[in-house]
């Protein structure tokens, strides 16, 4: 198959963060297709880091307009994992551990929903070790605590 003819993916670089955990938390998203760069971050005043990185994931599945092949990276083992590994167990014991709700169920929900509108491979990469597209996506949820914060101190 000619290159021309391959279907393109859309690549997503996805990052969260929080200050303090819990604390002040932002995700940011660089959603890339062919030679198209999309930035989009966001923030949270009380939550943490775990949260963040699912929102980020979440947030670059959901500003798709229609089903995709998506390549997801992100620095979270714990979205990774979570995605791939984890969440088939959670939902064969209807999202409970020991009677409980598993945590973050809310988003796990969120994202497993989000996802199944593509076909997403989900792959993870070193955070902070000089991976562009990482560091993009880290910088937006850093920009996305900042805005926050000074928004909130100018009230």
């Amino acid at each position: 198959m000619s290159q021309e003819n391959q279907p393109k993916i859309v690549e997503a670089f996805t990052d969260g963060g929080c200050r303090g955990n819990p604390g002040v938390g932002g995700w940011g998203v660089l959603l890339r297709y062919g030679a198209v760069e999309k930035r989009f971050y966001g923030a949270e005043a009380h939550t943490t880091n775990n949260r963040m990185e699912l929102m980020a994931a979440i947030m670059a599945l959901e500003k798709l307009t229609r089903p995709c092949t998506v390549r997801l990276t992100t620095d979270s083992k714990y979205v990774q994992q979570g995605i791939t590994e984890w969440i088939h167990d959670w939902i064969r014991v209807n999202w409970l551990r020991k009677s409980r709700p598993i945590m973050n169920v809310d988003l796990w929900q969120r994202l497993h929903a989000a996802a199944q509108r593509h076909h997403v491979e989900w792959c993870w990469v070193r955070g902070h070790q000089g991976h562009r597209e990482n560091d993009i996506a880290d910088a937006l949820a850093n920009q996305a605590m900042d805005e926050f914060l000074q928004s909130s101190t100018q009230h």
